[in-house]
């Protein structure tokens, strides 16, 4: 697409006026990286706070009488255990198992959730979930994602950042819990979330008060050049979450990719009842996957890179979903899919680098755990 053609954030000139190198990200245009580097924005975020632009992310209401009964039918995880001010992370799943998108869900009330959805699938997400609602259901569906920006605030010294412009005891909040509240005086839903493996809060408010939030949390964090807080691209958010070992749609998620294979049963539910892929996904996990998501480690120079195949024993056995350099780890690692025979920690493998057959060890995931 043209620059003219992308889709851009309410923050757009400020990325650019802080020299962000853009690119087209899913028909966005979106910082990849700052002038301080993607090293530099990966660990300032692991170590003191890093700043995302994620006002991309799509949001839609889903309200009414039957809007836990409807969302619980169409996603994995068990909306009915939430309770007011709580959310979680799910799956949308076709009736193959195969996933249409994985999603957070926020509970407002017992007629009130907010599923906010990857950017580049909101359009289709949204065809997806209006289709499977069905006529007898009281349920209203809004797509709202113009209506929002999104700001995420990470690291260490996020919530002392954020605790200095709101009122909200943000202590009180727990991981994976949010509340209403104002942020420099802005009507804003906090929530203690994010996809960096760090502390945090994502925090929602309307798009108009993006330039106004971005600027001040970013001043509210300048400790120093070499204390504050930096703003960060897609390129830090891809290796902070791929040290975290969070799936990343489009490569360890897709619609021929099953949660189970994917390594995310924990967020699959089959005990709650019918939801759509159940039939599907409860087959398969009594035949036990095919494939299924490891983490590696290089132990030979070398970075393995996403569609690079893998190799056991000099047969081919998978493929790398993703891979980089782990800038806090001082390593190279990645995700693959491989047969369960060889899935297991410690099972040596060969990436194809370039034509080379370089070796790596299965290692657990996440690659990196925070101090609690």
């Amino acid at each position: 697409m043209s620059e003219n053609e992308l889709k851009k954030t309410p923050l757009n000139e400020v990325h650019r006026a802080l020299g962000g190198r853009m690119v087209d990200f899913g028909g966005w245009d979106m910082p990849v990286q700052y002038p301080a580097g993607v090293i530099e924005e990966h660990m300032r975020c692991r170590t003191r706070a890093g700043l995302f632009d994620v006002s991309h992310m799509g949001e839609i209401w889903v309200e009414g009488p039957d809007a836990i009964a409807f969302v619980n039918r169409i996603t994995t995880n068990d909306v009915t255990k939430l309770v007011d001010g709580q959310a979680h992370y799910s799956t949308l799943t076709r009736e193959t198992g195969g996933v249409v998108d994985d999603l957070l869900v926020y509970r407002f009330g017992d007629e009130k959730l907010l599923l906010v959805v990857n950017a580049g699938t909101t359009e289709k997400d949204w065809e997806w979930i209006t289709a499977l609602k069905k006529d007898d259901e009281n349920v209203d569906l809004v797509n709202a994602s113009a209506d929002f920006c999104q700001i995420a605030i990470q690291g260490p010294n996020a919530c002392r950042i954020l605790q200095e412009l709101t009122d909200s005891d943000l202590s009180a909040i727990k991981y994976y819990h949010f509340e209403n509240g104002k942020v420099d005086g802005v009507d804003a839903i906090i929530s203690r979330t994010g996809y960096t493996g760090e502390d945090g809060f994502e925090v929602y408010a309307r798009p108009e008060f993006a330039v106004q939030l971005w600027n001040k949390l970013l001043e509210t964090g300048n400790y120093g050049d070499s204390e504050g807080i930096l703003p960060c691209g897609l390129a830090a958010r891809n290796t902070l979450r791929l040290e975290a070992g969070m799936s990343l749609y489009g490569h360890e998620l897709d619609d021929d990719i099953t949660p189970y294979e994917a390594g995310l049963g924990w967020i699959t539910k089959p005990a709650k009842g019918d939801f759509v892929g159940a039939a599907a996904l409860a087959a398969q996990k009594a035949d036990g996957v095919k494939r299924k998501i490891v983490g590696f480690e290089m132990v030979e120079p070398g970075i393995a890179r996403d569609g690079y195949d893998v190799y056991v024993d000099g047969t081919k056995r998978g493929v790398v979903t993703s891979g980089s350099p782990a800038p806090y780890l001082k390593k190279n690692i990645g995700l693959a899919f491989l047969p369960p025979d060889f899935a297991n920690v410690g099972q040596e493998i060969k990436i194809d680098i370039r034509g080379k057959h370089l070796g790596a060890v299965v290692v657990p995931t996440p690659f990196y755990k925070r101090q609690k």
